[in-house]
């Protein structure tokens, strides 16, 4: 067992999300790792705590690792794209306490629509191996 102290997380601001070979800006987001297991770059597990400031914004990108978010405060409009076109093909509201599931190698971002508000959230991921046939 392992036992960490959330005050003692470092928080370190993201400044880019990489999608398709290229860097897209990250505005005003930063993440603080509170366990993980696996390799320290490619974890297999871990939670992790967002904070979205106001008009904070994570651009389209995708992941192997299944993604779940708990929302502690504030709110996200979530996007969905499609995985051909890049076309976003859903929006969805999220707010404290709700809870998103976002499916390994979905296009998706999110945007902290509040003018004043700071969103955070608790984020749970799981990678996932594609196995050798």
């Amino acid at each position: 067992m392992q036992v960490a102290r959330s005050a003692e997380a470092v928080s370190n601001k993201i400044e880019t999300f990489p999608y398709k070979g290229k860097n897209y800006e990250v505005k005003d987001v930063a993440i603080q790792w509170l366990s993980n297991a696996g390799p320290e770059d490619n974890p297999e597990y871990g939670l992790r705590l967002f904070t979205v400031g106001p008009g904070g914004e994570i651009p389209i990108h995708k992941h192997f690792y299944y993604q779940t978010m708990f929302i502690l405060s504030g709110r996200l409009t979530g996007f969905v794209f499609d995985e051909e076109t890049d076309e976003q093909i859903e929006q969805f509201d999220i707010g404290t306490h709700d809870v998103a599931f976002i499916p390994t190698m979905e296009p998706h971002g999110f945007i902290n629509p509040s003018d004043s508000e700071v969103c955070t959230f608790l984020c749970c991921i799981a990678n996932v191996y594609e196995e050798d046939q």
